[in-house]
């Protein structure tokens, strides 16, 4: 059923649980390729969204999105992280500064589903339909109230803007062909940091929530999204292989030079994921929540859906 689970993965290396360890290694990495490396503004806009995500920057509600939460924005930033350092290795190297304005965007990308403070009614899934527009609307205010270039914002909204499944970055113009690499890498790393996640499989449910509070069109039940996930699968690995440049490539790379390890950590953990997305489709159409046990999640799904009809 699962055909590379005696191979190890990242969970096994970093505890992807904990978003600080998380950036811990997303810093190691960029020291890797930028020896002096200046982490201030990285770690600063790191702390405020560890604080928006649970509830303590002014203005907001914790995060009240299971699926897209704090460590959905992580594994994104680390698989980010992750191609910008094979590409390293690879000989390919970016401006420092655009490297920093990819990690931001990667970090303020969801928080289009972050409820303001007098915003009480349902959750944030209910914003799933005009998350892009809000992210950037959040990002704009954030770059404005800390006083930011505002070049760099128009930078860093464009990376924010290719994490939406629809936006090809070759239809941005972007100042330099190293900016469009990085926007691609953005992109990539939007779909293997959530495909790759051990628990992926179970957090579906938990869109399946969001989904169906934005009343979005075409999943009547959990079963009918785990069937569009199988076959979406395919379109976002066509997407990364042709519109994205299949960047992916430099994840190799990455685990060679970081880990000695000869093969892609991401595209093992999602080949098993989506193995056995299929074994549940095919064998357990029936009882799929019962094999679906990773994480505890299925507890956590069950306490949220009693206090929905409570």
């Amino acid at each position: 059923m699962d055909p590379v689970r005696n191979r190890l993965f990242l969970s096994d290396l970093i505890k992807m649980d904990f978003p600080q360890s998380v950036f811990e290694e997303v810093r190691h990495l960029v020291s890797l390729v930028y020896l002096d490396y200046d982490f201030t503004w990285l770690c600063r806009v790191f702390k405020d969204m560890v604080s928006l995500y649970n509830g303590s920057y002014p203005g907001y509600r914790p995060c009240t999105t299971p699926y897209h939460d704090l460590k959905h924005t992580t594994d994104v930033l680390l698989a980010l992280a992750s191609l910008v350092h094979g590409a390293h290795a690879d000989g390919v190297s970016f401006r420092e500064r655009h490297v920093t304005l990819a990690l931001i965007a990667v970090l303020l990308h969801e928080t289009g589903y972050i409820q303001r403070e007098d915003d009480t009614a349902g959750t944030g899934g209910k914003y799933a339909p005009v998350r892009l527009e809000r992210s950037v609307q959040f990002l704009e205010q954030y770059f404005s109230e800390n006083g930011y270039d505002m070049k760099d914002l128009e930078i860093c909204r464009d990376f924010v803007r290719c994490t939406d499944m629809e936006m090809n970055p070759t239809g941005i113009s972007f100042a330099s062909k190293s900016e469009e690499t990085l926007a691609k890498m953005v992109a990539t790393a939007e779909i293997i940091g959530q495909i790759a996640d051990r628990t992926y499989l179970e957090k579906l449910l938990f869109l399946f929530q969001e989904l169906s509070e934005a009343h979005v069109s075409g999943f009547r039940t959990e079963l009918e999204l785990l069937e569009f996930t199988l076959e979406s699968y395919k379109n976002a690995l066509q997407r990364m292989e042709n519109e994205l440049g299949d960047v992916k490539g430099y994840l190799a790379k990455h685990f060679r030079k970081r880990w000695e390890i000869e093969y892609d950590m991401y595209g093992a953990a999602i080949e098993s994921n989506i193995t056995y997305l299929g074994h549940l489709l095919e064998d357990h159409r029936n009882d799929y929540r019962g094999n679906l046990q990773r994480g505890g999640l299925l507890k956590r799904l069950e306490l949220l859906e009693n206090a929905a009809t409570e």
